[in-house]
This record gives C-alpha cells, sequence and structure tokens, in this order.
C-alpha cells in the first residue's frame, strides 16, 4: 500500500496542474473545483502516509527501515534507481507541504475569484506541491536535485505571476538566480558521492561519507550543502530574495514561506547532518548562519511598513532559528519548530491576505482598526502572532524554547543569548505589526469587510493547528527516532517536554525577554526618537539596513568589470583563434617548464 500512496502523493497533484491548465481560463469555476479537489486529495494521501508510520510510535521499527526503500524504480547507468522512503523526516514534511499547499488553494477560492490567467496559478502551485513532497521523500541525491529544481522553477513563475508588474518579474529572476547559486552546492555534493560510492543513495552517503570520502572533498560537500541550504531558506547572506518574493500573491506568499520553498534548505540540513558534523568547522558556521540570519531579519522586520514585508522578514528570522537548532545538534527542536513555524506563519500570511484583499493595500501605515471590520481575522491573525512570538501555550512558545533549550546545552553560550535578544525583537514586531493593523484608529478611508467562507475554513483550520500541533510533538520524536537511528534523536513525550520546560530557569528567562519585548512594542511610539538620536542614515534601515546597499554595489563592480572584459572580445573570428593558439602555446610552455 505505501509504495502506491508514496507515488500517489507526488502524482497526483502533478495530474491535477495538466487537467487544471488543459481546462482554459473561460471555466473558472471548474478550475476552482479542480484545484481544490486534487489539492485536498493530495493532502488526504500525505495524511495517510503519515498514518502508516505509526508502529513507530508504539516502538515497533517497521522491516523497511533496515532495508529497502518502499518505492524503487531502477533507471541504470548513471542515474541510479529512482527511489523514495516514507520515513519521519520525510512524511512530516511531505503533510505540511499537501496540507498546507490544499489551505492555500482553498484560501485563493475567495482571493482569487475573477482574476485571470488561474489555470497557470493553479497549475503551478499544483506543480510545486508534488515537487516538495518528492523532494522530502526521495533517496537518490540526483533525483533531490531534480526536484530541487522544480520547486526553484515553481517560485520563480508564482513571484513573477504578475508579469506587468517590473516589481514582480524582479523579485521572481532574483529568487531564481539565488536559488540557482545555492542549488550548485547541492548538484556538486551530488556527483561527488556518486564518484567516490559509486551511488546517489542518501543513506549510503550519510553512513559511509565520513570515513569513505577524503577529508577535504567531504569539506566541500558539507559547505557546499550548506550554501544551497542557506540560499533556499533565505539565510545571511542569500535572504535578500525573499521580501522581493512578497509581489506574489499572498497564499503563494504563504505557500513558499510555510510549506514549501524555504523549508527544503533547513530540511537539506537535517538530512544531511549526520555526515557533516564531524567536518572541521561546519557545525559553528551553520550556527553562525542562523545567529546572523535571525537577528539581521528581526531587526529589518521592526522597521517595515509593509505587511507582507513584515512577515516575510519575519520568516528569514525564525529559519535562522531552525538553523540554529540543526547546527547545535537540536535536529528534533529544529524539527518541530518548522512544523510550528509552517502552521502559524501560513495562518498569518492568509490573514494578511484577507486584510490586503478586503481593503486593497499591504502599507500598515494606511491601515489600523480593522479588528471591528474584521473580527474574524483578527482573531484567527492574533493566535498566528501569538504564536509567532511564543507565548504558550501556543504551538511556537513549545517549539522556540525547544531550539534555545538545544543551543544552551549544546551550542556557544553567546549565541543562545543572542538567540534569546532575537526572541524579544520578534515580540516587538509582533506586537507592532498587530497594533498597526488592527487596533488603533483608521489612518485612511477604509472600506473592509471580512474574510469569506473558503477563507474562514483556512483560517480557522490553521489556527486550530497553531493551539494544538504541540500536543504531537512526543509522538512526531518517536517516529523520527525509530526512522533516523544515525541522526541520535533526543525527544520528550508532552508530559515530559512540559515538565522540563516549565522548571528550567531558561524558560522563564525566554519568557521574561518575550514580555519585555512586548512591553516595548506596546511603547514603541515613545521610542521612535530613539532612532533619530542615532542618526541612522534615512533609508538605510528600509533597505534591509545596508545589505541591499551592498548587493547593489557588487552588482554594480560585476557589470564594471565585464564592461571592461568585453573590450577583449573584437567580435573577429581570426582574432578569436589567435587568441585561443596563444593560450595554448603558453600553457604548453608552462607546462614543459613544469616537467
Amino acid at each position: 500500500m505505501v509504495p502506491a500512496v508514496i507515488l500517489l502523493t507526488i502524482l497526483f497533484p502533478w495530474t491535477g496542474a495538466l487537467l487544471v491548465s488543459i481546462t482554459g481560463d473561460s471555466r473558472p469555476r471548474l478550475q476552482h473545483f479542480l484545484a481544490v479537489l486534487f489539492s485536498a486529495v493530495s493532502g488526504a494521501f500525505a495524511i495517510v502516509l503519515l498514518l502508516n508510520t505509526l508502529p513507530v510510535w508504539e516502538g515497533i521499527v517497521p522491516a523497511w527501515v533496515a532495508t529497502d526503500p518502499y518505492f524503487s524504480i531502477p533507471l541504470g547507468g548513471a542515474f541510479g534507481n529512482v527511489s523514495f522512503m516514507a520515513d519521519g523526516l520525510g512524511v512530516y514534511l511531505a503533510a505540511i507541504a499537501a496540507v498546507i499547499g490544499s489551505l492555500a488553494i482553498l484560501f485563493s477560492v475567495d482571493y482569487m475569484r475573477g482574476e485571470k490567467q488561474l489555470g497557470r496559478y493553479y497549475a503551478y502551485i499544483l506543480l510545486f506541491i508534488g515537487a516538495m513532497t518528492g523532494l522530502v521523500l526521495t533517496t537518490n541525491m540526483l533525483f533531490l536535485f531534480f526536484f530541487w529544481e522544480i520547486t526553484a522553477l515553481c517560485s520563480y513563475v508564482l513571484i513573477s505571476f504578475n508579469n506587468d508588474d517590473p516589481k514582480a518579474v524582479a523579485g521572481g529572476i532574483k529568487a531564481l538566480i539565488v536559488t540557482q547559486l545555492g542549488g550548485v552546492g547541492l548538484l556538486l555534493g551530488a556527483l561527488l558521492a556518486y564518484t567516490v560510492l559509486g551511488t546517489y543513495e542518501i543513506g549510503v552517503f550519510i553512513e559511509k561519507a565520513p570515513l569513505a570520502i577524503p577529508a577535504f572533498g567531504l569539506s566541500i560537500a558539507a559547505f557546499g550543502f550548506l550554501v544551497a541550504a542557506a540560499a533556499k531558506s533565505a539565510q545571511f547572506p542569500f535572504q535578500t530574495w525573499l521580501p522581493d518574493a512578497m509581489e506574489a500573491p499572498t497564499p503563494v506568499s504563504a505557500l513558499i514561506h510555510a510549506a514549501t520553498m524555504v523549508n527544503a534548505g533547513v530540511y537539506l540540513l537535517a538530512r544531511f547532518f549526520p555526515a557533516f558534523e564531524g567536518v572541521p568547522g561546519w557545525k559553528e558556521a551553520v550556527i553562525a548562519v542562523g545567529v546572523i540570519t535571525a537577528l539581521l531579519a528581526a531587526f529589518m522586520a521592526l522597521v517595515a511598513t509593509d505587511l507582507k514585508r513584515v512577515l516575510a522578514y519575519s520568516t528569514v528570522s525564525q529559519l535562522g532559528y531552525m538553523v540554529y537548532g540543526i547546527g547545535a545538534g537540536g535536529i528534533f527542536a529544529s524539527q518541530v519548530h518548522l512544523l510550528s513555524h509552517s502552521v502559524f506563519k501560513a495562518l498569518l500570511f492568509l490573514g494578511a491576505g484577507a486584510v490586503i484583499h478586503s481593503i486593497a493595500t499591504r502599507d500598515m501605515r494606511e491601515m489600523g482598526g480593522l479588528g471591528k471590520k474584521m473580527p474574524f481575522t483578527q482573531i484567527a491573525f492574533i493566535i498566528g502572532a501569538l504564536a509567532l512570538a511564543g507565548i504558550p501555550p501556543l504551538n511556537g512558545f513549545w517549539s522556540k524554547e525547544l531550539v534555545l533549550e538545544s543551543g544552551l546545552v549544546d551550542g556557544p553560550r553567546t549565541a543562545y543569548y543572542l538567540m534569546l535578544f532575537g526572541a524579544g525583537l520578534t515580540a516587538v514586531y509582533t506586537f507592532r505589526m498587530v497594533a498597526m493593523v488592527f487596533f488603533g484608529k483608521p489612518r485612511s478611508e477604509q472600506h473592509g469587510h471580512d474574510a469569506g467562507l473558503a477563507m474562514k475554513i483556512s483560517l480557522g483550520l490553521l489556527a486550530l493547528g497553531a493551539c494544538a500541533t504541540w500536543l504531537f510533538t512526543g509522538r512526531f520524536g518517536a517516529l523520527l527516532a525509530g526512522t533516523l537511528p544515525l541522526h541520535s534523536i533526543h525527544f520528550l513525550g508532552v508530559k515530559e517536554l512540559a515538565l522540563e520546560l516549565f522548571t528550567a530557569k531558561a524558560t522563564y528567562l525566554a519568557l521574561a525577554v518575550v514580555a519585555l519585548g512586548l512591553l516595548i512594542g506596546w511603547q514603541r511610539e515613545r521610542l521612535t526618537g530613539l532612532v533619530s538620536l542615532l542618526r541612522i542614515p534615512a533609508g538605510w534601515a528600509r533597505d534591509s539596513f545596508g545589505f541591499e546597499w551592498i548587493n547593489r554595489r557588487i552588482s554594480a563592480a560585476v557589470r564594471g568589470s565585464a564592461g571592461g572584459l568585453s573590450h577583449t572580445q573584437t567580435g573577429q573570428l581570426n582574432w578569436n583563434i589567435a587568441g585561443i593558439l596563444l593560450g595554448l602555446v603558453i600553457l604548453l610552455i608552462l607546462m614543459a617548464l613544469g616537467s
């Protein structure tokens, strides 16, 4: 049964993408229906796949864990086998992608009503969902790269969906270029594995790479994978593409930020952690990337006025917590936070989508007092915001505390205190965002209305998830430990987790920092004079704290050097041939002298 479910979980949304495309935009109702149907069934398949691993929760490890993958098709030659494994890490991420993806599509029924090119919109979302499930379930590194590239293509097309908007097109191109840069590192690791081990199988690589691959080659693979993960998950120094992705329709933003694209990099680090943890400096580099990203993005969120960009910076920051947790060896903690974040960030993005759909602006300076006009959306959004800030008993509290505890026990103490400070910053920008949108007096004319029925269903289910998913942390940990023996997963049941967290002094320290952050957010108006006292240059903070300025300088330098090199190209074939021959002669002379 499981091989068929794996295949259906991947191929069913792709089938839906094909049918939605050929339906034609002249029948939008049918397109909405097909998209919702195929995404919902895909989510159901993913849940069935998850439930088929339930014996592990009882301590019974299925035989397939120690033998062959569930589903494998031999291709032969350099491609190896198309193989898939339903282990704990893969099935949970597949369920996240498929279920949250289906809720984003359901939300789109109201959000995209009356929009053009629905076929293209739904087709690429369904293709996106299938690619992400394939990415986390495959055991072949080459096909992992294949699915990795499909997600990059889908993100590019969906970010630039409004292709008559130059900002949307630029955002899509930027996302594509940055993530493709990271893909080089992943491909390099896959080719290295095949060259040395003669296989692309991930399990073989994780088990044998530390001893079979020379130290220098393993270091190249380890840091190449870190670059790939950082680019995909918008980590420093590649974080600038994700805020520009906000030009996509808001349900797409929810999909990218909560269920698919950005989770892929975190998954990559978690999956290959046992192979690389012994590489000198690798774990320290992972921790550094996570800490820098978490703090930098939190500072960006403090000054952003675009509602979707605040959430985008928040996503970058929370991904930094996951990366930090992995670097500290807290695989279980990082993946629990990934699950929590997927739920509450999808809730926040879709809540923001309901607001934007209602009043036709993303500028929080033009909002205020929307809670009276959008009571359901307000409640759902506040639940997501409290989870983001780490307020108990919502899921963000449990998972963030797990990450911080992992860092405190096994990571550098300085990094822990910096991440604790980041938790306070999260509370500040979260309170600021909620207050500017839903409370106070309206700052412009608003003709807002609450979310439609399809939107309310999606928001309600996600709000319920933000309240309840932490109850499954113990079972999630058992599943990870039972199917990932090389990862040395340490987990706690719900009762043990609650006892440990609420008896640890560090938990109350973290809650005190969050409370201080909420207080600062509440008194933010009185503290705005601090910016002028510090004499921060105008536009510097809004400009990604200078990193976009650095990016522009680098781009200008590259263009300038390219312009200089262009003078060496005369356009005359004879001169080009002469240059090639001269270079060959010089190379032969050097080789002769060297011998």
